[in-house]
């Protein structure tokens, strides 16, 4: 059984659709990244995995169960506890995720209990000045404030660990050393990762699976080296092919044609079709149901016919990426 499914995931907000039956599973011990451009859908689905959706969002049709748990349909004491004992968070901004009001080793130890070692959970994210426990969030830089709440989401072990751009706003450097910590920690726990990234070359090293998001659905899902490698769905392979990683030194990076849909309802045939350059008639007016290719789960009318004819061409990320 999976730690993490998502199945059919439908989200809301007004008249916006976010999701629009969006799947994803998650198994124990399991590294997955999650990409799309801005607007796909992914920090909502990452968000709903601890219904912690803001109160406009409305969730239409689907669910979302964790350790057996089926989220949105849980009481307030025992949503609690399943965050509490199962899922941990970690997000783009460090500042705004801490209390403000509170001093560091007070936000710890509420997280800990009596007796938590609040030296230790720091000292484990290198923060092992004792200034840091007496500091507020405001007079940490960016990176000391996201090791804290690092330290917060994996004080207590959870089985699932959702990282939302946990370094998008981080300088290079400190990137790949918090990168490296969550990683690390993770892996000495046991914990799964839902990595939500634009960054598909870190994505690539790091993560067992890729999940691909566009228009509030997952539309390629399978094995890092096998997604980002030899993608099976159109998008994928213009969103890879996009990446700094994907060109040859000097070389013109193509963007993706078109912009992201808005979708105010479930979309009445594949999303993507406006900006493909393989759309058909059907892909207008026909969702576009899972199918297998290789080893990946794609939703795209003509994924098997395409993969027999190579046209999505080279790797579109570094062999040394993937490997």
């Amino acid at each position: 059984m999976s730690l993490l499914s998502v199945r059919n995931l439908v989200i809301d907000y007004a008249k916006t659709r976010a999701l629009d039956g969006a799947d994803l599973e998650v198994a124990q011990g399991e590294t997955v990244g999650l990409v799309g451009e801005s607007g796909s859908g992914k920090s909502t689905l990452g968000s709903a995995v601890g219904r912690l959706l803001s109160r406009a969002a409305q969730r239409t049709d689907g669910e979302v169960v964790v350790a057996g748990e089926p989220v949105f349909d849980l009481p307030p004491d025992r949503l609690r506890h399943l965050r509490k004992r199962h899922l941990g968070f970690v997000f783009q901004d460090p500042i705004a995720s801490l209390d403000p009001t509170m001093r560091v080793g007070a936000q710890l130890r509420l997280v800990l209990g009596r007796g938590g070692d609040v030296g230790f959970h720091l000292a484990r994210v290198r923060l092992d000045d004792p200034r840091v426990t007496r500091a507020y969030p405001h007079q940490l830089s960016g990176g000391m404030a996201q090791r804290v709440a690092i330290a917060m989401a994996m004080a207590t072990s959870p089985e699932l660990l959702v990282a939302d751009e946990p370094t998008a706003a981080l300088d290079s450097q400190v990137r790949e050393e918090v990168s490296n910590m969550v990683f690390s920690l993770a892996a000495d726990a046991g914990t799964s990762i839902l990595w939500l990234s634009h960054d598909l070359p870190a994505v690539a090293r790091r993560c067992d699976r890729v999940a691909v998001m566009y228009g509030g659905r997952v539309v390629e899902s399978g094995p890092a080296r096998e997604v980002l490698g030899r993608p099976a769905h159109p998008y994928t392979a213009a969103l890879a092919g996009a990446s700094p990683a994907a060109a040859a030194h000097g070389a013109r990076l193509e963007p993706v044609p078109g912009r992201p849909p808005v979708l105010t309802g479930p979309a009445p045939g594949c999303a993507f079709a406006p900006r493909c350059p393989f759309a058909v008639e059907r892909c207008e007016h026909e969702r576009p149901e899972p199918v297998k290719v290789r080893d990946q789960h794609v939703l795209c009318h003509r994924a098997e016919e395409l993969a027999e004819r190579g046209v999505h061409g080279e790797p579109v990320v570094h062999p040394e990426v993937t490997a």
